[in-house]
């Protein structure tokens, strides 16, 4: 195989992820607080695989990590009491059994102890890192736009929104959560407002993604085609090769 089919086939391994990378975007058109993300590549100089003269090095398409754009989602009202969305850059702190974690995903609710929660069941904590408690007796729950919770006038529990100087800091990690992979701690996110009652949509545009579907499609088709002609052009060159001798 010459340089010329390593590359194609290099640009088609590219493409196939970048394609995974689409329809993952599809599939969650209508994920509460999902981010669209996006293939990044860049050119993998090697050493060619035939050095009769041809270009030094040889520039293989490779991977190079995967994007994702946290722009604020489209908000939707719900009117659910524990449906809460935030306006600006921010996550909610939730606790795994393994650490903090983060999410835009506000769709909580109370478990059998009273603990506000996701809907996995990872309670979701307060500015202070404690968790919150609903007593169900004491009436409907009020949430400010600075994140206060409050029952019958009463304050019970502040909820935490916080931010990251660096968001290449955070890390999906499953189930609409979010990891700290670095040594940055999370700031308050002191600009967010709180929505109660509502939900953010995800921020995926269909339209630009179907379009995006169809490009990658196309560019798998042409480099199929590059490398059937550029093999079938060896083919014919042994040939012609084996006849002269």
């Amino acid at each position: 195989m010459d340089n010329a089919l390593y590359v194609g086939l290099s640009r088609q391994m590219v493409l196939r992820r970048e394609m995974d990378i689409i329809s993952n975007n599809i599939a969650n058109l209508d994920t509460t607080g999902f981010k669209v993300e996006s293939l990044m590549q860049k050119t993998d100089p090697q050493a060619p695989a035939m050095t009769l003269g041809g270009p030094k090095p040889v520039k293989f398409v490779t991977a190079d990590g995967v994007a994702r754009d946290f722009g604020q989602g489209a908000l939707r009202r719900t009117d659910g009491e524990f449906d809460l969305a935030i306006e600006g850059q921010g996550f909610f702190r939730v606790r795994a059994d393994d650490g903090e974690r983060f999410t835009r995903d506000g769709r909580f609710r109370t478990d059998e102890i009273g603990r506000l929660t996701t809907q996995s069941g990872a309670p979701v904590l307060d500015d202070g890192g404690g968790e919150i408690t609903i007593d169900p007796e004491k009436g409907p729950v009020g949430v400010s736009a600075d994140g206060v919770v409050t029952q019958n006038g009463e304050r019970i529990g502040k909820i935490g929104v916080v931010t990251f100087e660096t968001l290449g800091a955070l890390e999906k990690v499953g189930d609409n959560l979010y990891q700290n992979t670095s040594n940055l701690f999370p700031q308050p996110a002191t600009e967010a407002r709180l929505r109660q009652g509502m939900l953010e949509g995800s921020n995926v545009q269909a339209i630009l993604e179907i379009t995006r579907m169809i490009e990658v499609s196309r560019a798998y088709e042409q480099t199929a085609k590059m490398m059937d002609s550029e093999a079938d052009l060896s083919r014919r060159s042994v040939e012609r090769l084996g006849r002269v001798q």
